[in-house]
């Protein structure tokens, strides 16, 4: 995951302490250093101590700002004193970034109210977010209304921060595969790629009968099919797995990865269900397994608008994402479920992990064309995130829920890639996605990246989120 790079804007007000903003400005830069986090600021050699008062210093911030766009996920105000409101939103405005935007204060100490070290931050947040709304900029404030750059609160809120700009940048003008048609039973998977485009999100298509006639032209004696091969024989246990269907795996392995490097994929989503397994012979669990642990999320059934909820995940927590099924009641508890699927979870998901057959279409289609599902019980006595994405055709709106749970040691004998969940008033949360028709597919994450995501969302991307807080 690359660094995450700010643009750092330091206010000012000329009748404050000069020493205030020289202090303030080597602190805030300090503290983004000691967080990983990049900056791109003005220097005392640009303006006045590095800071943003007049249209002069605005402009010369903005084309700062303009010289790295390719560079900056979000914009930092800092405001160490006052700050002057309105040259601090003429540098976002004419900047014309469109990234998020975090506004910070420093409080004052009780002790220093003097003329000497006064300075009113408290006071001027207020004024810099007035003049911001004013000029339609969207932007994001800390927990505490004031809080030392230094401080465990603030760090936190730059986090989260950082977190919700590698979103936003991620789904913006993000690329997501589509191998296959929509399952036929599946309607549950349609969804708009108007919309999509319309916020962003391109899809890109390859029909199956291509991709096979892809993997038909590869011989078994290449190297990078053997390479891909061993690849795949390292990753999770292989026993009684037949060599003709790992080799399978291993062409139609570098078939996927070709296609996204050639279409600059962000993420896939893969028909599976059950062409693969009728017409070529195994599953592609593993593959897709293989491609969320590298955060490349590849969802099954061609559930585009789940890869793009395991991607923002992805991008929030740098970790891997998974496409779950809410699928099971655990006895009578109203808060705990059973999560669950066939499966292509990826392997950071579990303690111990092998590949094995897909236990519920081998009947149909034949064991031996199911292998390659990736299964186990996932790790427990953590926290999670889930998270849905789903297209609103009739209303013309891309909507989404999500909030955070925890995942529990309670032992489940089933088979499959699966998972007991505690969610506090889980039953609203149920009721909530059958009320308003979302998918039975959810995205989860083994992080903790909920807040990140909704302010991505709802703020930044203009979705309608339901953040549920139990």
């Amino acid at each position: 995951m690359r660094k995450t790079t700010l643009g750092v804007i330091i206010g000012n007000r000329g009748f404050f302490p000069d020493h205030l903003c020289i202090s303030g400005r080597a602190e805030i830069l300090r503290v983004l250093e000691e967080e990983g986090i990049n900056a791109v600021a003005l220097g005392p050699e640009d303006t006045l101590f590095g800071s943003v008062v007049t249209l002069e210093d605005a402009l010369k911030c903005a084309a700062l700002f303009k010289a790295h766009a390719a560079e900056i996920d979000g914009i930092l105000i800092s405001l160490p004193n006052f700050g002057e409101e309105q040259g601090i939103a003429n540098a976002v405005r004419l900047a014309d970034l469109r990234v998020p935007v975090l506004v910070q204060a420093t409080p004052d100490d009780m002790s220093k109210l003097t003329g000497a070290d006064r300075r009113d931050s408290f006071c001027g947040k207020m004024s810099t977010c007035n003049n911001l709304r004013q000029y339609g900029i969207r932007y994001t404030l800390t927990t505490l209304h004031t809080c030392t750059p230094t401080s465990d609160s603030f760090r936190q809120d730059l986090r989260q921060f950082a977190a919700t700009c590698r979103v936003v940048r991620g789904l913006h003008h993000a690329r997501i595969g589509v191998l296959g048609a929509r399952p036929a039973a599946f309607l549950t998977v349609r969804f708009s790629e108007k919309l999509l485009e319309k916020s962003g999100i391109s899809i890109e298509t390859m029909d199956l009968s291509e991709a096979f006639g892809r993997v038909q032209k590869l011989q078994d004696e290449d190297a990078r099919v053997q390479n891909k091969l061993a690849e795949i024989k390292a990753y999770v246990p292989t026993c009684g797995i037949p060599s003709v269907a790992l080799l399978k795996m291993a062409k139609f392995g570098l078939v996927m990865e070709d296609w996204i490097a050639e279409q600059h994929l962000a993420a896939t989503a893969v028909q599976c269900w059950t062409a693969i397994e009728e017409y070529f012979g195994i599953v592609p669990c593993a593959v897709m397994s293989m491609l969320s642990n590298t955060l490349q999320p590849s969802a099954c059934e061609t559930d585009v608008t789940g890869a793009i909820g395991m991607l923002a995940m992805a991008l929030a927590s740098g970790s891997a994402s998974a496409i779950l099924d809410w699928n099971n009641n655990f006895a009578d508890d109203p808060n705990k479920g059973i999560v669950f699927h066939c499966s292509n979870l990826p392997k950071a998901f579990f303690r111990d992990a092998k590949m094995d057959y897909q236990d519920i279409i081998a009947g149909s289609v034949g064991k031996e064309n199911t292998c390659g599902t990736v299964v186990g019980k996932i790790l427990a006595n953590r926290p999670f995130t889930y998270c849905r994405v789903s297209t609103d055709d009739e209303r013309g709106v891309i909507r989404a829920y999500l909030g955070e749970g925890q995942l529990t040691d309670d032992t489940v004998e089933t088979f499959g890639g699966y998972g007991v969940i505690e969610i506090a008033n889980f039953q609203k949360l149920l009721h909530y996605i059958c009320e308003n028709g979302f998918e039975h597919h959810v995205a989860i994450s083994l992080s903790e990246c909920a807040p990140a995501v909704n302010e991505a969302f709802s703020k930044y991307l203009g979705w309608e989120v339901y953040h549920h807080q139990g």
